[in-house]
């Protein structure tokens, strides 16, 4: 809708309103008179202000536009803003309350002025009455904004006194609050003071009585500590007397042991008289092997019960006594037989001479030397010492290994050098390490390990705990890794086999890969073997004059720590472990290494090795359970080699050694011994 409609349709509007339904004469402004009744309560809309405000404004907007329209239309226009800003101006004139004018002069111009506006523009509303109204408008605003201004103020006032009387109140309020607080605190402090000071006098009182309740306590305590000291001194006094005679009980046996050793070393199974040729001691032989073994087990058990009892002394010293009339009788065997040989020669020399009388008439003696009949003749009884060659062969290994050691002294003695001693414990664990790793369940780490060590052994570099180790770092390292290695594989036998028979093969096969390239490491593992397992070669260690007890045992491949020699269920159990690592040797090659040569120690020395048990006196316990373990292991392997001899020898197990076996085996000793014969079965 276009600006100048809208103006018109306001006067319109207002025209139409219950106000401009009045009449109005234009010439009642000369007679005053007549509206001053009327003046006086005249109330102006509220609107009309913003009426006469938006009158102006959009009189404004047709100025701005008409001044690019054509000039037949710009003049009406120019005529309608020139009497609005009259209309404005007269109004501004009419409000100033300040103005000098009189209002009679004001309203004559006023109406010669708006006489001469365009009739057509406010047809209905009188200039003069106009600006009146504007003026009584503005003033009233100005005084409405007077007042409000004005009771603003007062109000301002009015708050920031009541605001300044709240804040001394809260004032003096917060001050009475921190004066009450204050006294509650410091009677607080008081009670609580008062509190502590009587609960101290109360512990103080508490305190002296435990105190009288300790030193009571203390005086009782230290009486009975006292009587325990004194009782322990009696039990420690008994145990002490108690040890000294176990211990001289001890040592009874061990002499008696002893004793018995010696007396039994007289008996030679293979002893022939010069003049006695057909004389036979094995029987003497095997009963003082009896008696020896009866002694051993009887020490045995009596080590491990802890110290031996009168009776276990009583019942060596009767073996003592046996072996002692054993040798009594031997020695009047042999002095009768003598006896009985002297006096059948004397009766053969006179026969002899009755035929010399005889045929000395004869031209030519031609004696017919007589043949002896029967071919080889047998022994009833069997060695109690290994062969000789067998024994030059074991000599010659544990030379073999004192060598070494000694070659490698400069490494294994050093204290000062901190650097060889590094490298000595370096070569160890890489020495060492790989076949610890060696278990039944390696599988495919064998060959790792394999090349692990024979690289070592060939003078390459190995990491080994993350560090590079060669035996080129020394001039004696190959030496002491050699000698390691060997005594490794021998430990493994001895702990990881007897714990887990299966681990025998692993191991062994690993040992006979490297025995074949490295032909000295196998020298070093047998001389090991054969120290620690000396029936391996198979060897009895002699008692020789001068070795002590404890030596002896140790010889035999027993433990003794203390003075205390290890059960006999544990030594079975190593010698059983390190029988079965080399049952596994002999028969097992390196599967990844040159098949076109022999086996470095193959199953002829097992056969040989069998023999030998075979041809030695049976020891209680140890001798069932060393064929068991050696058959179990490699029987397969022997049976399929030697065939026919195999099965010979298996029945004359069965037939004369086994009954050889149970002739010195104790009731308690028999499970070794059963468990062989079920295995032969």
């Amino acid at each position: 809708m276009q600006p100048r409609e809208l103006r018109w349709e306001t006067l319109a509007a207002l025209r139409t309103s219950s106000k401009g339904q009045l009449s109005y004469c234009r010439h009642w402004l000369q007679d005053e008179d007549i509206l001053e009744g009327c003046v006086s309560p005249l109330v102006l809309s509220p609107y009309s202000g913003w009426v006469l405000d938006r009158v102006i404004g959009q009189s404004a907007q047709e100025i701005a536009s008409s001044r690019s329209s054509t000039p037949k239309e710009s003049t009406p226009l120019t005529n309608r803003s020139f009497s609005l800003e009259k209309i404005t101006s007269a109004s501004r004139q009419c409000s100033s309350p300040l103005s000098p004018t009189d209002p009679s002069e004001t309203k004559g111009n006023d109406d010669l002025s708006l006489l001469e506006m365009d009739q057509e523009v406010f047809p209905a509303v009188l200039p003069s009455r106009v600006t009146e109204v504007e003026g009584c408008i503005r003033m009233y605003e100005e005084l409405h904004r007077l007042k409000g201004k004005e009771g603003l103020r007062q109000r301002q006032e009015q708050q920031e006194q009541m605001v300044r009387a709240v804040y001394d109140l809260a004032s003096e309020q917060l001050k009475r609050f921190d004066e009450l607080k204050e006294l509650k605190q410091h009677q607080e402090f008081q009670d609580l003071q008062e509190v502590m000071e009587k609960s101290s006098k109360e512990a103080q009182g508490q305190q002296e009585k435990l105190k009288e309740e300790h030193r009571h306590r203390a005086k009782v305590l230290n009486l009975k500590l006292r009587e325990a000291e004194q009782q322990r001194q009696r039990q420690e006094e008994l145990e002490r007397l108690r040890k000294e005679e176990g211990q001289e009980r001890l040592r009874r046996l061990y002499s008696i042991q002893e004793e018995v050793l010696q007396l039994n070393q007289q008996i030679d199974p293979n002893y022939r008289h010069k003049d006695l040729p057909r004389i036979d001691l094995s029987a003497y032989s095997n009963r003082g092997n009896q008696i020896c073994g009866l002694v051993s087990g009887l020490i045995r058990t009596t080590s491990e019960r802890g110290f031996p009892t009168q009776v276990d002394v009583a019942n060596t010293e009767r073996a003592l006594q046996e072996m002692r009339g054993l040798i009594s009788s031997m020695q009047q065997e042999i002095t009768a037989a003598v006896e009985e040989k002297r006096r059948r020669d004397e009766e053969e020399e006179r026969q002899k001479q009755k035929e010399l009388l005889k045929k000395q008439q004869m031209k030519a003696q031609t004696p017919a030397p007589a043949q002896q009949s029967g071919g080889k003749q047998q022994k009833e009884g069997l060695q109690v010492k290994a062969e000789e060659s067998t024994m030059q062969w074991y000599q010659r290994l544990q030379d073999a290994a004192e060598q070494c050691v000694a070659s490698f002294s400069g490494i294994s003695n050093c204290k000062d050098n901190n650097e060889v001693k590094k490298i000595k414990t370096e070569l160890q664990k890489a020495a060492t390490i790989p076949v610890s790793q060696i278990s039944r369940i390696a599988g495919s780490q064998l060959r790792e390990i394999f090349d692990k060590i024979n690289n070592l052994l060939s003078g390459k570099s190995v990491q080994s705990g993350g560090r590079s180790v060669s035996v080129t770092q020394h001039p004696q390292a190959l030496d002491f890794v050699y000698y390691k290695l060997a005594e490794k594989f021998v430990n493994q036998g001895e702990e990881e086999v007897a714990s887990h028979r299966d681990a025998a093969f692993p191991i062994a096969v690993v040992a006979s890969g490297i025995w074949e390239i490295h032909p000295r490491v196998g020298d070093l593992f047998l001389a090991h073997l054969h120290k620690k397992c000396p029936y391996a070669v198979p060897f009895y260690p002699a008692l020789k004059e001068g070795t002590s007890m404890e030596e002896y045992q140790r010889m035999l491949g027993y433990q003794v720590k203390d003075s205390k020699m290890e059960e006999q269920d544990h030594f079975l159990k190593r010698m059983s472990g390190m029988i079965r690592l080399y049952a596994a040797l002999i028969q097992l090659r390196w599967p990844y290494g040159n098949k076109q040569g022999t086996h470095p120690h193959g199953l002829n020395y097992g056969w040989r090795w069998l023999a030998q048990m075979l041809n030695m006196e049976p020891l209680a316990d140890v001798t069932a359970t060393l064929l068991f373990d050696f058959l179990e292991v490699c029987g397969n392997a022997l049976m399929k080699q030697y065939q026919v001899q195999f099965w010979k020898m298996m029945l004359l197990i069965r037939e004369d050694y086994v009954p050889r076996i149970e002739a010195i085996t104790s009731s308690g000793q028999m499970g070794s011994l059963m468990r062989f014969k079920q295995f032969l079965e």
